[in-house]
């Protein structure tokens, strides 16, 4: 019922390559998606912040001065965790009234979560005048997810969102969250990296996450490293422990991938050519990891035999999303491929469609 005192916004993200490497001090290569969080704001009218969206029906009232985790379920947890991530933090934050609207799919493995979390940040801190960099706003939009709503991710997402830019892709160290931004010239090439949400459920809250990174530190532990970032191949082959060894192979080789994939691209090569690793990714996630889910093995596979140059699950697993690099002529026969597949299957429809890097989170208006 009044204006607002600005719009912000954050975008999802897709990751290209470098799956569950992030919470092991590894490299990953991910790039900001069109699809964005859009907030609303403005000095709350009340004495309480009000969170609204027009993808819920409920609104939703706390107290930014005091809230705390556990206060805020559901949806509206990485909102207020974000409230109380930067108040944590040292600065100050404003009550406020925000709206929401997002076209980033929930539930696909595109980091909506992420997205909602990095538009609220740059929301806030404009609003509160304080200036906070890229960097140390994602760091506190992982902490809301990690210490807040209380899912164990790493902090890939939020940097993608928030370092984004059109034609390139983020190169995160996640030991230290130094950055380079790699070319990623799709256009130029004739080629289209194809997004195909399975349609699968997926979730990290029930568990199966978790494990994973439990699974990743009794290796790391057992080889007597910082993290499995600093496994040699020979060392983790010599694991006794036949699972704990297939887990950190994924991550050794999936760190080695996401380097060679980089030096490719960063060299000029075509990119085309990074078509067998992100193959061998999807590999790697599928039998040493286990993560992926039948109706992501079937696009990968089909996407391929249809064309595509190479294919992959994306995002943490147990569903979501599998991209899959392809010619722009051959995107119709891979769509379709895929989509009879499910068919012939009984499966509900995949949804595709095509990503660039685009830009990350700032204002708007």
């Amino acid at each position: 019922g009044r204006a607002p005192a600005g719009a912000w916004f954050a975008p999802g993200r897709v990751n290209l390559i470098g799956e569950h490497t992030d919470y092991n001090d590894g490299f990953v290569l991910p790039f900001a998606l069109p699809h964005r969080t859009v907030v609303a704001a403005a000095p709350a009218s009340g004495s309480r912040t009000t969170v609204s969206s027009a993808q819920e029906a409920d609104v939703v009232e706390f107290r930014a001065a005091a809230v705390v985790p556990g206060d805020v379920p559901g949806w509206a947890g990485y909102v207020a965790g974000m409230f109380w991530a930067l108040r944590e933090a040292g600065h100050p934050v404003p009550e406020v009234d925000i709206v929401l609207d997002s076209d980033v799919p929930v539930g696909a493995g595109l980091s909506s979560s992420a997205a909602l979390e990095c538009a609220v940040g740059v929301a806030l801190a404009d609003l509160a005048g304080v200036v906070v960099g890229p960097s140390p706003l994602a760091v506190l939009a992982r902490r809301a997810e990690n210490d807040f709503v209380g899912a164990p991710t790493g902090g890939m997402d939020q940097m993608a969102s928030m370092h984004g830019r059109p034609e390139r892709l983020v190169f995160l160290d996640t030991r230290d969250d130094t950055i380079e931004l790699t070319p990623f010239p799709l256009a130029e090439h004739g080629l289209t990296l194809l997004v195909i949400d399975s349609r699968a459920p997926h979730a990290h809250a029930d568990g199966r996450y978790g494990e994973r990174r439990a699974d990743c530190a009794a290796a790391a532990a057992a080889l007597g490293v910082r993290a499995l970032r600093d496994a040699t191949p020979d060392a983790v082959a010599a694991l006794p422990d036949e699972r704990i060894r297939r887990r950190a192979r994924h991550i050794v080789t999936e760190n080695d991938r996401v380097r060679d994939v980089v030096a490719l691209l960063a060299g000029g090569s075509d990119p085309r050519t990074i078509g067998p690793a992100l193959d061998a990714s999807h590999a790697s996630m599928r039998d040493d990891f286990e993560i992926t889910v039948p109706h992501v093995d079937v696009a990968a596979e089909v996407a391929r035999e249809a064309g595509a140059h190479g294919s992959r699950m994306t995002g943490g697993g147990f569903g979501g999303c599998v991209i899959a690099l392809c010619d722009d002529a051959d995107v119709p026969a891979v769509r379709g491929a895929v989509e009879k597949a499910y068919a012939d299957r009984g499966w509900s429809a995949p949804v595709t469609f095509g990503a660039a890097p685009s830009e990350g989170a700032g204002r708007l208006a």
